[in-house]
């Protein structure tokens, strides 16, 4: 990934500050109606039924393990489903959902909410465990490779879903993909408060606004945070 230097970018135009408060309160009103419907999208998620889980484990450091037990006695549990390339190295595995795990580090939050947060990896436990490992994090990682494929339920990996146990069963209250992981994506949502955004080619911004060229989530064609860990050699 490269983008066109802030110093040679376009910029926006210079106004008086009365005139630029003005125009930044009427964004506000369009920004209070944007989180009130996401209040209410909220809701409406809160308010659908759930379905029960047949019983099914996952592989972690421990072994096969109950999807009971990885709620860690807590009665919510958002899980991500990782996707891996078997048999390739760190920096061939999926870029999207690194994007995505690597934000969740601290948990303490979570966890004063009464939900447990963990990553099902698509691969088999003993080749991706290092691969979390190498990567500083520090939640629940599984291997759901040999899981009763009612776990993903013919879903694409690279999803989330959200459980609640009641005693010994759980029962799925939600799911999202695509765009919907966004919801872990926290360096998204500061970059959406700058001048220049996320700088990729689908945003509608002025012309002459800095571009990401190549993938999006690399730095000079490597992939951004395999290749920020300690020890990786620099290029």
């Amino acid at each position: 990934m490269t983008a066109t230097p802030a110093s040679s970018a376009a910029a926006p135009p210079v106004v008086d500050r009365e005139t630029w408060l003005r125009e930044r309160n009427e964004l506000l009103v369009r920004e209070k109606a944007h989180t009130r419907e996401g209040d209410a999208i909220a809701a409406a998620r809160r308010q659908l039924p759930m379905t029960l889980m047949p019983t099914v484990t996952v592989r972690g450091p421990g072994g096969d393990t109950p999807l009971v037990e990885v709620f860690e006695g807590r009665r919510m549990l958002i899980a991500y489903f990782h996707m891996w390339h078997d048999g390739k190295p760190y920096e061939h595995q999926c870029e999207g959902c690194t994007f995505s795990t690597c934000h969740m580090q601290m948990l303490d939050y979570l966890h004063a909410r009464d939900v447990t947060y963990a990553v099902f990896c698509q691969s088999p436990y003993d080749e991706s465990a290092p691969f979390a490992e190498f990567m500083g994090y520090r939640f629940p990682w599984y291997s759901a490779k040999d899981s009763d494929p009612a776990l993903a339920d013919g879903r694409d990996f690279g999803f989330i879903a959200c459980y609640l146990r009641d005693g010994d069963k759980v029962y799925e209250t939600y799911w999202t993909t695509g765009r919907g992981v966004e919801a872990l994506m926290t360096t998204y949502h500061a970059l959406d408060l700058t001048v220049y955004g996320r700088q990729e080619n689908w945003e509608n911004s002025p012309e002459g606004w800095p571009r990401v060229t190549g993938h999006p989530w690399r730095l000079n064609g490597r992939p951004t945070a395999q290749w920020s860990r300690p020890g990786v050699a620099p290029r």
